[in-house]
């Protein structure tokens, strides 16, 4: 007998790995009854509680998990192990130093960490305590929501909240549905509804429910929100009936009831367990240029340290050869430690040294960018321009890592639906049999003329009179909207047709809605869903009633719907809507060319179709319909794939009805907002589902293609007609043709009037991506064509992306995320089907828009509407970066400056690692001395006004490619601080170079007549660092508030302040005080005032020269901008780039002279602003900013300069 080892695996992986793990489907007795005997065995499956954990700690790991986490970070452990340094050998600064830089760091996050966490918990709490009605043995009882379990028979009233995930299985509504909204899953706020299991929606009272004996078969937890596969089991006379379930049936967590008065539903997933819990995943962890900058320029100091180090330990040991000049005697080192073996005491020294230099790399560098990205991020959200009052929303930052990486965006991915469009839509036009139906044609009783175009009333004839009611009534009953009833308007009652109360339509899908809105202004009404029946309102004011068989769903693959109706004439009707693709081929007869031709010139015109077909059945091929369908809604395995294979069986053999033209209209400002992402140097795709002839009418609209723009064409159609691999080479020889005279890399979104190079516009779709993208099969060159495929999207302005699926728009992302350039990627969209690609994208954008806050959720930034986009990156943007990259750089250069006269000093000293600066000095230096000036600059500079940068998006290129954390900039930065160190230690040297004892034997230079000792010294270089590097910072503000003010000048005052205090007053908590009366000796001396003068102005003249020379001679744009600025007195604004000081000629008393007024405002006859003056030329194709003065005297002695007048538009 052999062994059966599938057998024996299936029992490993059962009692070992754990039943969860290998069972693929769980069953659950509905009320915890068991089935009857002989039916299945009954093993009852162990599931979670229904508690909910959102919290990262608990009151007993918080101390050792924080702490984890915290030390993982590379400067943080680095400072962790100085300490443990200085607390273990004999080092030349006290612990203090480090230590309570650290402590303070790791303090206050934890702290933030905490309360966070404690906030999670007290939310946790108040869910999982929730009241929740449950039936048990025939009655209602109330318990806590945690305690809820897999089986539980709830019972839930309208607009309470599921408290886990449920099966419907009745309702107070007689046909056994339900509304819900899941706003809090997916924001979207329509009603979606439900549908109970047919055999149990009778039971409406707790006694009735209680007594179903029934159990659930249905898959294991996952979670996709949209798909649930299941089967209920019915036990009546103890034969099991079994019914399918889908996500129809489910009642998810968070969502809530609403117009019904209430439900009973059966616990199938609790606690974590549910599809909300989990789709809480965290997101993945991005990461900034900057931040990388950050950690490369750490690495390189960190290099730096240990090479001083290493300089310093090996300089000694060479100074320490000669034996006169051993250890001091004053640093008491013992008999025992100076007879330890040479590497101990080398490598000890070298510890010592590190520990003395440590303060080169900036620990509080971290806590101050945290703190400028958090604080920052109020600045956007505080943002009025940023706020709809249509919508009632402001933007929100979820994600204040990736400030700065809005000013570096060099590729923006959008979707077209909802982002560039308002999702808003209006029906348009209708086409049956090839004749053209418009909603309210007609005008106070006359038919309004129409080019092309049949009007209702004109009666194309019998025949097609019988179609266009068919057309019509497919319209109105093949849908999911849902009709909305309000009894009362503002206190009045208003009916929709002889005393019936107010409806209005709501529906997940606009085009459904307006679908539905047009029938009804073409005369047929649809007015409700009652027990299973569609009520439908004709024109001759007859209510219809169709009996509702079968909804075979809409889905993105098959891209249409179908029902299935009964009339009362017993006719039974497939009646079926979806895109021209997908209708096209499954039609057998109609009038096909006439609409397929009406479907194109719409698809040109930017509108959104459909087409609609119809088929009549049978009762044996609705038998066989019937039969088809059961079969595939009870399998637990493969369910989509076989309800798709069966409604492929059954959408066949359609009579074409006609077409469909809805109109989704561009957002506000759209086409504005891509001309200046264009002109910022950005490169622009539109990736969509929608049809090839659409989304390309959009873009032409939206700007993103121009008149001029040649379009290339990678599409199934080409690609039919030759090989895939002819065509990209094709492509790829007219772009690159045209390389070599100007790439849109140097002028994107430039107007072809200033140029004469090729402008290229790429148009794909989803099936020849697939093909482009696919693995090669073997090793020639013909099978991979992602190459060829990148290098023609680098040469084309903007590139069209049609008939995309989800996953394909984060594989466009990546691609070029990840292609040689390493571009920065944002992606924009406003619905579910765009979360890939916001995640994939290093800076995802949500839109507010109507397919749900999904993509809201899973952004970075969200912003009410597309136009917002604009400001968002170019001023907000632009700023970010602006501080934060001098933040970084000003950081690691005061560092240097602080640090280097240290290192110098052990020349001096015999490098017996004696510090030159005080412990309190060491510790205040970063922490508050200079602390405050760079968070203040970094939260409210504006080195080029706000005005101006949207005016103007080419000045966001300036900052491209992070060109202002460039390692030439880094270098510049370094050196500037190596030569202000070697500046203030020299000069001080020199200055006390000559020196003489007084009468009581103290040291004292003869020519400051200063009391003169190290801690003198030291603490004039730390005088002049202090100010030097202040008075940098100084120099580089542009912006300047009453806040500068107070931190610059406070700062200084507070380093005054407490160094007189702390070297005047004889503290009773310190063992020594060495630094007693420093301060106030060195004061007292003149000679000192002037030597802190000139060294530093010694220190900040070579940058101030350095930076009035390249202004000079290599001015940026920016630059010019903040000279023409200055020179203008910050009103350049009103009138830049390219737009205004506009001559406003006055008459009256203000004006010199006689003459009549000109009116700012004043319009061309066209309707169009007056054209506005230019302010600049093109040289080289390229702005210049210097050209404003010649032109002043243009305007005559009677001219005032006005403001800005209406924008020009292209």
């Amino acid at each position: 007998m052999g062994l059966d080892f599938s057998t024996l695996r299936t029992l490993i992986s059962r009692y070992c790995v754990g039943e969860e793990n290998w069972v693929d489907s769980r069953t659950i007795y509905i009320g915890h009854k068991e089935p009857p005997p002989g039916t299945e065995a009954f093993i009852q499956q162990r599931f979670p509680d229904n508690r909910v954990t959102s919290s990262k700690y608990t009151f007993w790991n918080f101390i050792p998990k924080n702490m984890f986490e915290q030390f993982r970070r590379v400067a943080n452990f680095y400072f962790l192990i100085i300490f443990l340094v200085q607390l273990i050998i004999d080092t030349p600064t006290s612990p203090v130093t480090s230590g309570l830089p650290l402590f303070f760091v790791i303090t206050v996050t934890a702290i933030k960490q905490g309360y966070e966490d404690w906030l999670r918990h007290k939310a946790d709490n108040s869910i999982n305590q929730c009241p929740v009605h449950v039936v048990h043995n025939g009655k209602v009882i109330c318990k806590q929501s945690r305690k809820l379990t897999v089986g539980d028979v709830v019972f839930v009233k309208e607009d309470e909240t599921f408290p886990c995930d449920l099966i419907l299985l009745s309702s107070s509504r007689t046909d056994g549905t339900c509304f819900v909204t899941t706003a809090s899953l997916d924001g979207e706020s329509s009603h979606k509804t439900y549908y109970a299991v047919q055999d149990t929606k009778a039971y409406s009272t707790e006694e009735e429910v209680d007594s179903i004996h029934a159990t659930i078969e249905c898959e294991q937890p996952q979670p996709d929100l949209y798909k649930f596969v299941g089967r209920i089991n019915i036990y009546m006379n103890n034969e099991p009936v079994a019914r399918p379930l889908g996500s129809e049936n489910l009642l998810l967590r968070g969502a809530t009831l609403k117009n019904t008065k209430y439900i009973y539903a059966v616990v199938i997933y609790t606690g974590m367990e549910t599809k909300m819990a989990l789709n809480y995943q965290s997101k993945s962890q991005k990461r900034s240029a900057v931040e990388k900058s950050m950690n490369s320029y750490l690495v390189v100091y960190l290099f730096i340290l240990i090479g001083k180090a290493f300089v310093n330990t090996l300089l000694k040991y060479v100074w320490q050869a000669d034996a006169n000049r051993d250890e001091p005697w004053y640093n008491k080192r013992t008999e025992a430690e100076r007879e330890r073996h040479i590497i101990i005491r080398a490598f000890t020294d070298f510890l010592a040294f590190m520990v003395l230099f440590n303060y080169i790399i900036p620990v509080s560098m971290y806590v101050t960018v945290e703190m400028q990205k958090f604080l920052g991020s109020y600045f956007l959200m505080w943002d009025d321009e940023m706020f709809d009052p249509e919508l009632g929303e402001r933007a929100v930052v979820n994600t204040s890592d990736l400030n700065e990486e809005l000013g570096q965006v060099e590729y923006v991915f959008t979707d077209k639906t909802g982002t560039l469009t308002e999702n808003n839509m209006e029906f348009i036009e209708c086409c049956i049999g090839g004749h053209v139906y418009v909603p309210h044609a007609i005008c106070n009783g006359q038919v309004m003329s129409g080019a092309g175009m049949d009007m209702i009333d004109n009666s194309p004839g019998p025949d097609s009179r019988d179609h266009e009611e068919l057309f019509f009534r497919a319209l109105c009953l093949c849908h999911t909207v849902q009709v909305k009833e309000e009894e009362t308007v503002d206190g009045i009652k208003h009916g929709l047709h002889q005393g019936k109360s107010t409806s209005f339509y709501i529906s997940s899908s606009p085009d459904e809605v307006a679908l539905v809105e047009g029938m009804k202004k073409l005369g047929y009404t649809y007015l409700r869903l009652q027990d299973s029946h569609m009520e439908i309102l004709n024109r001759e004011d007859e209510i219809e009633r169709f009996e509702l068989l079968e909804v075979l769903t809409f889905d993105s693959v098959r891209r249409r719907m179908s029902v299935i109706v009964r009339a009362s004439s017993g006719e039974l009707f497939l009646f079926c809507k979806g895109a021209d693709s997908s209708i096209f081929p499954r039609v057998v007869s109609g009038k096909k060319e006439e609409v397929q031709a009406r479907v194109e010139h719409n698809a040109v015109e930017g509108l959104r179709t459909l087409c609609v077909a119809y088929r009549r059945l049978s009762s044996q091929q609705y038998s066989e319909v019937c039969a088809l369908l059961s079969e595939a809604r009870l399998a637990l395995q493969n369910r989509d794939k076989k309800l798709a294979e069966a409604y492929e069986k059954i959408e066949t053999n359609l009579i074409l009805l006609g077409a469909t033209a809805v109109e989704d209209r561009l957002q506000e400002k759209a086409a504005d907002t891509i001309e200046s992402l264009h002109k910022a140097g950005m490169k622009v795709w539109v990736l969509t589902g929608d049809k090839m002839e659409t989304a390309a009418a959009t873009c032409y609209a939206s700007k993103l293609f121009r008149r001029s723009t040649q379009i290339l064409e990678l599409t199934t159609k080409r690609t039919e007609e030759q090989s895939l691999h002819d065509v990209l080479f094709d492509l790829s020889r007219t772009v690159l043709r045209h390389q070599g005279t100007m790439t849109r890399d140097n002028f994107s979104g430039l107007s072809a009037e200033y140029g004469d190079y090729a402008d290229f516009g790429l148009i794909i779709d989803g099936a020849t991506l697939s093909a482009v993208l696919r693995p090669p099969q073997t090793e020639s060159n013909c099978g991979n064509y992602k190459e060829i495929f990148l290098e023609i999207c680098r040469n084309c302005s903007a590139v069209l992306c049609c008939r995309m699926a989800p996953l394909q728009k984060a594989q466009i992302v990546k691609l070029i995320k990840t292609s040689k350039e390493h571009p920065i990627t944002m992606a924009v969209g406003d619905g579910a089907n765009d979360v890939s690609m916001i995640l994939e994208a290093h800076v995802g954008i949500g839109i507010m828009g109507k397919e749900g806050r999904q993509a809201v959720r899973n952004s970075d930034y969200a912003i009410p509407k597309f136009k917002h986009l604009k400001k968002l990156l170019l001023v907000h943007g632009h700023y970010y970066y602006i501080r934060i990259s001098e933040l970084v750089q000003y950081f690691f250069y005061k560092n240097v400056v602080f640090i280097f006269p240290q290192f110098l000093f052990q020349f001096f000293c015999g490098f017996s690692q004696q510090p030159l600066y005080d412990t309190a000095y060491l510790t205040l230096y970063n922490i508050s001395f200079t602390s405050l000036p760079i968070l203040a600059y970094s939260l409210i500079e504006q080195h080029i006004n706000m005005d101006i940068l949207k005016k103007d998006p080419t000045l966001y290129r300036d900052i491209g490619k992070n060109s202002l954390l460039r390692w030439s900039t880094f270098i510049y930065w370094t050196a500037l601080g190596v030569y202000e160190a070697v500046v203030m230690f020299f000069g001080a040297y020199f200055l006390f170079d000559n020196t003489t004892f007084t009468s009581n034997g103290q040291l004292m230079t003869s020519n400051t007549q200063m009391m003169f000792g190290n801690w003198t010294f030291g603490t004039l270089v730390f005088t002049v660092l202090v100010f030097t590097v202040t008075f940098k910072l100084v120099l580089d503000t542009h912006y300047w508030t009453w806040i500068n003010h107070f931190v610059i000048w406070g700062s200084l005052l507070f380093y005054v302040v407490f160094s007189l205090l702390w070297g005047g007053i004889i503290w009773p908590f310190l063992n020594y005080q060495r630094m007693y009366y420093v301060f106030m000796q060195m004061l007292a001396s003149g000679p000192a005032w002037l030597s802190i003068i000139l060294l530093i102005a010694a220190c900040l003249v070579p940058d101030v020269a350095k930076t009035v020379l390249w202004r000079a001679l290599w001015p940026t744009t920016t630059e010019k901008i903040q000279r023409a600025d200055r020179l203008y007195q910050g009103h350049l604004s009103e009138f830049t780039p390219l737009s205004s000081l506009r001559p406003v000629v006055i008459s009256g008393p203000e004006a010199p002279g006689p003459g009549p007024r000109l009116q700012e405002n004043q319009r061309s006859r066209s309707g169009h602003s007056a054209k506005k003056v230019m302010f600049t030329r093109w040289r080289y194709r390229a702005i210049d900013y210097c050209s404003f003065t010649p032109l002043l005297p243009r305007f005559s002695s009677g001219t005032k300069y006005g403001g800005t007048g209406h924008e020009a538009h292209v």
